[in-house]
């Protein structure tokens, strides 16, 4: 039976990194290149680590399912990335973003994790600003920052509303540069659709050709797994629609653990849904809090005539106006994290206040900013999300207020991994968003692209140098092992069975379908008869998928419906797990909100005592129920409270 072991390091909090990296295994610079590593995923966190091992001289291969790495879904963060820098001088330091950040993830997450990356998020900013990130500046032409959810400092760097898409471009130089050296080969249009292991270690990947049909074999010494977060399951989010979970949930079914897989964020900032039909949602950067207040009507009559189309925003006079996070929570108000933001914003719009056509939206109002600072302020701050908000919405938001809602945005839980990002099969890695590690239950905002790049390129290259010391005199491993071939032969197996259903639904009708049963049971709020529905009904919407659903085209070819199709599959096994995990966590934290366990005034109430875990699973096959294991979180130099954000 596997035994977790998180290896973290003894001593003093802020010495455990430090004493880590002077302590490491190294490998000889001629030996670096006897070795090769495969990393999956080209966004920041894979970028980064590609970039970064292959700058020290290993062999490294980088897979992507795009056509080139910029396309990463990196580039869809809008508002910045957070640093301990205190350039503000408003009391910041790397124990407060630390502090912030578990909090913030209500007590669910590693503490010596968590303090590594706010200390090493100084040096993300340096690392940046030397690639030409162009960051905002102040007149004086220092970096600017702004204010992000569940902090009262300013810590946040940003290049306007795409500072994912200019750290990317940053990376994307560095990981050119290794490309156009020699020491990485990049695949692009490849999917990842099974993990090899040898001897208990990953040694190697099935990848897909997604323009020929091909089905390739690649080995290396280790393999990272930088594949960004599942959301998607949710059929509607605001991640992008090629976005899945199939590397990680590969590599949990060849015998990684995967921890916490009910933590999802749900981001209060969203353009509503407006119809059956649409594919994804649309992110309105958390930046624009800053800002713009939120609020809904005072009175429900008036919410109704909104939502009849008989009144305007601008009809209803400040007095009839309730900024409900400013009323609930003064100390933080329309900055308060993001999962108590989202269920107030949901809790309003139950209540019959919601506006928009559906009644569920609230309004984001600039007009005070505007007033305030100036139209040029304004639109010098946040002018391409404006803009994109009017092509979506067809209004103008420097005249009206925005509607917004929340959407499954990210999501926190991931393959377990120890200290050293390793997960159960030894040589097999996992970076940003596909990782459980730091986020808890809830992830502040700006802390994913801090998290990625953190990931990439000061904590891999240390950790994983150290797994490959002594692998150095293991020679490269040919793909003929009968590992391999066995591997192979299940991924084909796999597609000529999807293939040879001929059913009469699209993957899409089965998809949404999956969504509707996840959001409705396994979303913003849950409870134990929604969870049990769930379970009971995903297996049914699973054997009917793999009866009924309906693939054009072959495996020989260009064919999105059967890479959606092997995607899909995954969804229809992860989402059971998803539900499962959510029903044994009987405790309300961060964004798993159980409606039985509520304070009484409506707020997440923890569980310490017994639920103060890492909910670990293991795959005991598709039709068997996973093996829990629990890796309990010991807090040496944090004391446990209740989160107060008023």
């Amino acid at each position: 039976m596997t035994q977790l072991n998180s290896k973290i390091p003894s001593g003093p909090l802020a010495d455990k990194w430090r004493t880590y990296k002077a302590t490491q295994n190294l490998v000889n610079p001629a030996n670096k290149r006897k070795i090769d590593i495969i990393v999956v995923g080209s966004g920041l966190a894979g970028a980064a680590a590609a970039a970064s091992l292959g700058e020290l001289g290993f062999k490294v291969k980088c897979f992507t399912y795009h056509d080139s790495p910029r396309r990463a879904h990196s580039i869809a963060a809008q508002g910045g990335i957070n640093a301990a820098k205190n350039y503000r001088n408003d009391g910041d330091s790397v124990y407060r973003l630390f502090m912030d950040t578990i909090k913030g993830g209500d007590y669910r997450s590693r503490e010596a994790n968590v303090y590594r990356l706010a200390e090493v998020s100084n040096g993300i900013i340096d690392q940046c600003v030397a690639q030409g990130v162009p960051f905002a500046r102040e007149y004086g032409g220092l970096l600017d920052n702004r204010s992000f959810g569940g902090a009262l400092v300013s810590r946040t760097f940003y290049a306007r509303g795409q500072t994912g898409q200019q750290l990317l471009l940053g990376a994307y130089g560095a990981l050119s540069k290794e490309i156009e050296k020699g020491s990485v080969t990049m695949y692009t249009r490849r999917d990842m659709l099974d993990l090899v292991v040898i001897d208990g270690r990953a040694r190697g990947i099935i990848v897909r050709n997604n323009v020929t049909g091909e089905i390739e074999r690649h080995s290396g010494h280790a393999v990272i797994l930088a594949t960004g977060g599942y959301g998607n399951v949710f059929f509607l989010s605001t991640m992008a629609m090629h976005s899945n979970g199939s590397a990680a949930w590969s590599a949990y079914k060849r015998g990684a653990f995967f921890g916490n897989p009910c933590f999802t964020q749900i981001h209060p900032t969203c353009i509503p849904v407006h119809g059956d039909y649409q594919s994804k949602l649309t992110l309105m950067s958390e930046s624009l809090r800053n800002d713009g207040r939120i609020w809904v009507p005072k009175k429900k009559e008036d919410a109704e005539k909104i939502r009849k189309g008989e009144m305007k925003p601008g009809d209803i006079p400040e007095e009839d106006r309730d900024y409900y996070l400013e009323r609930r929570y003064p100390a933080y108000g329309n900055l308060s994290p993001r999962d108590i933001s989202s269920r107030a914003a949901k809790e309003r719009c139950d209540a019959g206040y919601g506006v928009g056509s559906t009644g569920l939206a609230v309004y984001l109002d600039f007009a005070d900013a505007i007033q305030r600072l100036g139209k040029g302020v304004i639109e010098a701050r946040y002018g391409n999300l404006f803009q994109m908000y009017e092509k979506i919405v067809d209004q103008n938001p420097y005249e009206t207020p925005m509607m917004i809602y929340p959407a499954v945005h990210y999501t926190m839980g991931g393959l377990w991994v120890d200290y050293e990002l390793q997960t159960t099969i030894p040589g097999l890695f996992v970076g940003g968003e596909a990782n459980f590690s730091d986020h808890g239950a809830n992830r502040l905002g700006a802390s994913a692209l801090m998290q990625g790049l953190s990931d990439g390129y000061f904590v891999l290259p240390y950790t994983v140098q150290n797994y490959l010391a002594d692998q150095f005199k293991v020679p490269r491993f040919s793909t003929d092992l009968p590992e391999f071939l066995a591997a192979e032969k299940e991924v084909r197996d796999n597609i000529n069975r999807l293939l040879g259903i001929k059913g009469k639904k699209s993957v899409d009708t089965f998809h949404r379908e999956l969504g509707r049963i996840m959001w409705e049971n396994v979303g913003m709020g849950r409870n134990k008869e929604g969870l049990e529905k769930a379970l009971k009904l995903i297996p049914e919407l699973r054997e009917e998928f793999w009866k009924d659903v309906r693939i054009p085209g072959t495996n020989d070819e260009l064919n999105p419906e059967l890479q959606k199709a092997t995607r899909l599959a995954d969804y229809l096994e992860l989402g059971e797990l998803m539900a499962l995990d959510a029903l044994n966590r009987e405790e309300s934290c961060g964004g798993h909100f159980r409606e039985e366990y509520q304070t009484p005034d409506g707020e997440a109430l923890r569980n310490d005592k017994d639920f103060a875990y890492v909910a670990a699973w293991e795959y005991k096959g598709t039709e068997n129920k996973a093996e829990l294991h629990k890796e309990p979180l010991n807090y040496e130099f944090v004391e446990l409270k209740q989160r107060n954000y008023k």
